[in-house]
């Protein structure tokens, strides 16, 4: 697979995650070479690509950063030649654990890491209870980076039921928003796909989720279905719940001639928010 004149190949590893560490950063190599063979430029893993995801896990399969899994990483993106979105891993740092994704050059030199911002707060009896504040801790900062003309910010997960933080990333010029997630069985059908294309549409860039295969034997099931919608809201990549790599051209041509035809991004720019020019009736 080639990518078209400005534009870019990005490859989403679905992957299918154990309870052991060494498989799954096997597994993950393994997945990540063919996307690359297939000529992907940019690939990403799934949120807690190296470890069961849960609460009850994150301290026990917690790493530093440079660690084993990041190291793996970093020679693998050197190796392919690629840029390389390490999903997400939980990181011990000072004391603490993050949900984090590392992100690597082609020179495999870490570009920089996003800790997820916004923590699960979820109970919904009967079916899924996540509260991820018991045992990590909230990052603070964005992280963006170019891969040619191309500009990718990321987030995690929750981050992307929050409109600002994607905000903020297209104000800083991101064409791409890549959000490593594991939605569960219960709002993977409701809010995936819906959230997805919001925030394409919100802010006319390109947004890819991507998420763990399923494993209905783990303690927490993920949805899967990893997608990438256009700036237009137009699904232009998308599995199911088994393991898959999917493949999408990021085409800024494509996204320039939406934002002309619809310059939405410009208004959200000049637009001031003012109270006292709204009224309720």
């Amino acid at each position: 697979m080639t990518a078209k004149p400005r534009s870019l190949l990005l490859a989403l590893v679905q992957l299918k995650v154990g309870a052991n560490k060494a498989e799954n950063l096997a597994a993950a190599s393994a997945l990540v070479t063919k996307a690359a063979k297939n000529g992907a430029k940019l690939v990403s893993l799934p949120e807690c690509f190296n470890s069961p995801y849960g609460t009850q896990y994150f301290a026990d399969y917690a790493e530093k950063i440079p660690g084993e899994t990041s190291n793996t990483l970093s020679k693998l993106a050197k190796d392919l030649q690629i840029h390389l979105v390490g999903g997400s891993i939980p990181e011990s740092c000072d004391g603490k654990i993050y949900n984090t994704t590392p992100v690597f050059g082609p020179d495999g030199e870490m570009l920089g890491k996003f800790s997820k911002i916004h923590l699960v707060d979820l109970d919904v009896p009967g079916k899924v209870k996540m509260k991820e504040a018991e045992v990590l801790s909230p990052g603070d900062s964005l992280l963006s980076f170019d891969v040619g003309p191309c500009k990718v910010g990321i987030g995690i997960c929750n981050d992307m039921r929050f409109p600002e933080l994607a905000h903020m990333y297209e104000q800083q010029g991101c064409n791409l928003l890549l959000y490593p997630g594991a939605f569960s069985t219960t709002t993977g059908p409701l809010h995936w796909q819906s959230l997805v294309t919001a925030r394409a549409l919100d802010n006319q860039v390109y947004v890819a989720g991507c998420s763990p295969a399923r494993d209905d034997n783990a303690t927490y099931a993920a949805w899967g279905h990893s997608m990438v919608v256009d700036p237009w809201g137009n699904i232009v990549a998308k599995t199911e719940e088994k393991e898959d790599i999917i493949y999408a051209d990021i085409d800024l041509d494509h996204l320039s001639t939406v934002r002309n035809q619809m310059p939405t991004h410009i208004q959200k720019r000049n637009y001031t928010f003012r109270v006292e020019n709204l009224f309720c009736k």
